[in-house]
């Protein structure tokens, strides 16, 4: 059922009373359901009770380090935009940090393509790549950097509306993490510069999309059957990647790609620019 106007503006004004934040999560939220394991946590359905929102609850094991990612939350609370899912608030429950956010009701784009047992075809994917250039043109216009994009970290709402996910999270839990769980995030949507350490900015995440178009178009990213680590030193040192049959591809789409893929990221272009590239100009939303 397509949703009033009335449905979508509750949806965009949804938000937590100040008292709601210092009670206990459970007083404020019964969870539903678990929708899925996200890279550092379960993430679960959840209704707010007073109002009877969806919202979606990601359950994140802390050990230490949490000033740092609390100063993370708050950042990602400042972002106010229809193609990043919003962050509503955060509490400690035991040893879990619980983080609430916009509930996406269709998945992530990995989510979908796994449900669906195909990978995506140029129209769908045009609407999303165009909905994550958005994202990230916002997030690049307030100098902040995604740095995990990939099919797993885009999601859907019911309307067929891509929005970027766990910014801003990845970076800080990973050093947290660690000590956990050796593998954290593989290095296969990683831009050349990141893997080599000399310093990166927001084009990064550029060369991230480029890698996640070729993984909605094939359903993994390029070097997937080869071992992380022997990838880190593949990145850096091959020719940029690129589809497995340009013939199956229109020449738009394969120069989106190639676009994205440029290895000296001063070459690279701009999320804002990239927004005028005609694989997505015309895109509209066509998931339903």
């Amino acid at each position: 059922m397509e949703p009033t106007e009335k449905h979508r503006s509750e949806i965009v004004h949804f938000k937590l009373a100040p008292d709601e934040l210092n009670k206990a999560p459970e007083e404020v939220f019964d969870i539903v359901s678990k929708l899925g394991e996200g890279s550092y946590g379960a993430v679960h359905k959840a209704i707010h009770k007073s109002t009877g929102h969806v919202i979606a609850v990601k359950k994140v094991p802390v050990d230490t380090d949490l000033q740092e990612i609390i100063k993370e939350i708050t950042i990602m609370q400042q972002c106010d935009s229809r193609f990043v899912v919003k962050y509503y608030g955060s509490y400690f429950k035991n040893s879990d940090l619980w983080i609430v956010m916009e509930y996406c009701g269709a998945g992530s784009v990995s989510d979908i393509m796994r449900l669906r047992r195909k990978t995506l075809n140029e129209l769908e994917m045009s609407a999303i790549l165009k909905d994550t250039l958005l994202g990230l043109s916002y997030l690049h216009s307030l100098k902040k950097i995604h740095r995990d994009i990939k099919a797993g970290n885009i999601l859907l709402n019911m309307d067929g509306q891509a929005k970027l996910a766990d910014f801003g999270v990845a970076g800080q839990l990973t050093d947290t993490m660690a000590k956990r769980n050796t593998v954290i995030g593989t290095p296969f949507w990683m831009a050349p510069e990141v893997i080599q350490e000399i310093g990166y900015d927001q084009k990064a995440d550029i060369w991230s999309l480029g890698i996640t178009a070729i993984e909605m178009a094939e359903g993994r990213p390029p070097h997937a059957d080869i071992h992380p680590m022997r990838a880190i030193f593949m990145i850096p040192t091959k020719p940029p990647p690129t589809v497995k049959n340009p013939e199956e591809w229109t020449p738009l789409f394969i120069d989106f790609i190639a676009q994205s893929l440029v290895k000296n990221p001063e070459e690279r272009i701009s999320a804002e620019e990239f927004l005028k590239h005609e694989f997505v100009v015309n895109a509209h939303a066509v998931l339903h």
